[in-house]
């Protein structure tokens, strides 16, 4: 998988890793049971301090993306079992909210922000299918 990162962005650099390995778990481009990069070697093709890469992972490996082995690194979940929980839940809307708002006020039409988020979903669905 094939990271680029906007070191120009407001977005931080580890936001923009997880989010992207994130997406690549979603549209399959990463499998169940593939390995991820070191954590030093990733942070050496990027060309960023590997503290920052250690937060992704660790980060990934709470939220039950990614799990760690002392031995074989940074594992794609081989068992996603799509947990469904209410402090996950509480975080959708959060994240939905303020999405939502911003659309609002730049003028975007209930019609185009449902379109918007339809695509994007079902841009997943049939990767994931794949």
């Amino acid at each position: 998988m094939l990271l680029k990162i906007d070191f120009e962005s407001e977005v931080p650099i580890y936001q923009q890793i997880k989010n992207q390995i994130i997406k690549g778990i979603a549209t399959g481009e990463l499998t169940s049971g593939e390995s991820l990069p070191s954590v030093r070697q990733l942070a050496a093709d990027i060309g960023i301090n590997f503290h920052t890469v250690n937060k992704v992972y660790t980060q990934l490996k709470q939220e039950g993306w990614v799990i760690i082995h002392r031995k074989s690194g940074v594992i794609v979940q081989p068992q996603l079992k799509g947990e469904l929980t209410e402090e996950y839940l509480e975080s959708l809307e959060e994240n939905l909210e303020m999405i939502a708002a911003e659309a609002y006020l730049r003028g975007i039409s209930r019609e185009t922000f449902v379109e918007i988020i339809n695509k994007k979903f079902d841009n997943f669905m049939r990767k994931g299918e794949k």
